[in-house]
């Protein structure tokens, strides 16, 4: 069910335990039931409308907030998620309910030196379309930066580093301007911007994360959040 993108894995045990899951017509309740690959799976009407009820959340993530737990007496970012940092431009019709903190974790991390587009979602599926194994949505960034950078340095960034002895996927970088470089990414190493320039001798003062997938930041002020909207996806037909 979940490599199906059907729902999380915490999820499909709930739906199985519960009865809401049907195996070519047949209901199946016993966690742990295999199945042949290629069966027709489906959720219970009434599944599908407690996914709908899931909400995805976009926040400006400011500098010195972390992205989960919080940490050395840093403010984690879920924080931050409540009707008084709560976008008053938000077109989502949605109203803010604290239910809707209930499972509500990061989709993904930005680091706490770092600002911009933070995605909190109480969706399992939009968790693992962000940061599973087979993730290729781009991240990109405006990264401001002090050192020299030429033609070969560039192509080194593009593609040619590798970070905790593992070959890094090809990346997208373009020079904006004398300070400023565009990094767009479709994988998440820890402060991998941050370590990417640090290999080609660049010291990053500033990294803002402004679109994931087809999701953009746009005018998001810092520090307040949105809900995604229905006709918003990370992903082209997705």
């Amino acid at each position: 069910m979940t490599q199906r993108g059907l729902c999380s894995r915490r999820e499909a045990d709930r739906f199985i335990e519960r009865g809401l899951v049907r195996v070519d017509g047949q209901i199946v309740s016993t966690l742990g039931t295999k199945v042949d690959p290629g069966v027709h799976i489906e959720l219970d009407a009434k599944a599908a409308n407690e996914q709908k009820q899931l909400v995805t959340i976009l926040l400006n993530k400011p500098v010195g907030i972390v992205s989960g737990q919080a940490e050395n007496g840093y403010q984690p970012a879920v924080t931050l998620i409540n009707q008084e940092n709560h976008w008053a431009e938000d077109s989502s019709n949605i109203r803010f309910n604290r239910k809707h903190l209930q499972g509500l974790a990061p989709a993904g991390r930005l680091d706490i030196d770092s600002q911009g587009l933070l995605v909190l979602t109480q969706d399992g599926r939009i968790a693992k379309q962000l940061v599973g194994e087979n993730s290729d949505i781009e991240k990109e960034y405006l990264v401001r930066y002090q050192g020299a950078i030429d033609n070969k340095t560039l192509a080194t960034l593009c593609h040619g580093l590798e970070l905790d002895g593992r070959q890094l996927k090809p990346a997208k970088v373009t020079i904006l301007n004398q300070d400023q470089l565009r990094f767009i990414l479709t994988e998440g190493r820890k402060r991998q911007v941050r370590r990417m320039c640090e290999l080609v001798g660049l010291q990053v003062t500033g990294l803002k994360r402004v679109r994931i997938g087809d999701v953009r930041l746009g005018k998001l002020p810092e520090g307040q959040w949105r809900y995604l909207h229905q006709s918003e996806f990370f992903k082209a037909g997705k």
